[in-house]
C-alpha cells in the first residue's frame, strides 16, 4: 500500500476555488490588477490564476501558472499577485504558488481576453 492517493478518474486537474467566501470577489478583482508585461490582458482573464482558496480565517492561497516556463517575470509575478491581494480588508495572509500542471493553454483565456488579443 502506498501513501499516495490515486488520481480519481474524472476529478478536475485544477482544484475548485472558494467562490462562496465573502472575500472571493474582492480577491478576483485584485488579481485583475496584475498584468503580464508582455501581454495587455490581466493574469486572471488570461486564465493564469487556477485556484483561489480562502480559509475560514481569511488566509488566501492562490495557485497560478505562467504562459511559459521561460517567462521573464516568472520569479516576480507571484510577488506582484501577493502584493495586490494582501492589502484587502480582512485578508490575514497570502500565499501564491506556481504550478505547471496542467500547462496553460490559450483555451483558458476568458472571452474578454480573446477579444482584446484579437482571437475572436
Amino acid at each position: 500500500m502506498t501513501d499516495q492517493s490515486p488520481q480519481i478518474e474524472g476529478a478536475p486537474l485544477i482544484a475548485p476555488s472558494t467562490t462562496d467566501h465573502p472575500l472571493y470577489d474582492q480577491v478576483v478583482e485584485a488579481c485583475r490588477t496584475v498584468y503580464d508585461p508582455e501581454i495587455p490582458v490581466n493574469i486572471y482573464d488570461l486564465g493564469l490564476v487556477y485556484t483561489i482558496e480562502i480559509s475560514d480565517d481569511n488566509a488566501v492561497n492562490v495557485t497560478m501558472t505562467l504562459t511559459a516556463p521561460g517567462c521573464p517575470v516568472a520569479g516576480e509575478m507571484p510577488g506582484w499577485l501577493g502584493e495586490a491581494i494582501e492589502p484587502l480588508p480582512g485578508v490575514k495572509q497570502v500565499d501564491v504558488e506556481i504550478t505547471w500542471d496542467p500547462p496553460w493553454g490559450m483555451d483558458m483565456m476568458s472571452d474578454e481576453a480573446r477579444l482584446e488579443l484579437g482571437f475572436m
